[in-house]
């Protein structure tokens, strides 16, 4: 590995019991979003929720991640899998990356494929404006079908 990138996770509050096993997996083989640190270590240094529609943890945990180091953080894909997906995944973006001048992406693990095929009937992801939300966790079936 060439260089170390410490980064950070803020997970849905729905899913505020989940171990982060998922994520945790993606990190280390570098599947679904993390496949952008393709030669660089990975080091977690901030884990936690949203705290619950509207995002009332999101500033907070944006200012203790970036204290820790972080220098990218990872909106978890449980946001953009669960159902319904979080309408605050743009504004938590935009506000993380500005108030904090860190990048911000979308995404840990890959899409399970169970969750893309009830959101393909559903016809969630329809709309153009959740391309890039999805695109970092839309893996190949097989890696889909081992996060189910």
């Amino acid at each position: 590995m060439n260089s170390k990138k410490k980064i950070g996770i803020i997970i849905c509050d729905r899913y505020r019991r989940c171990a982060g096993g998922k994520c945790f997996r993606a990190m280390k083989q570098k599947d679904g979003a993390f496949s952008i640190y393709n030669d660089i270590d990975l080091e977690l240094v901030g884990f936690t929720t949203c705290d619950g529609c509207p995002g009332g943890n999101i500033e907070y945990a944006g200012d203790e991640m970036v204290k820790n180091g972080a220098e990218v953080i990872h909106l978890a894909t449980g946001l953009v899998v669960g159902y319904p997906p979080c309408p605050h995944i743009d504004t938590f973006k935009a506000f993380l990356e500005k108030r904090y001048g860190v990048e911000v992406v979308v995404g840990t693990h890959p899409i399970p494929q169970k969750y893309l095929d009830m959101h393909t009937h559903l016809g969630t992801w329809k709309n153009a404006s959740w391309k890039p939300f999805i695109a970092p966790t839309m893996s190949d079936e097989a890696t889909r079908l081992s996060y189910d």
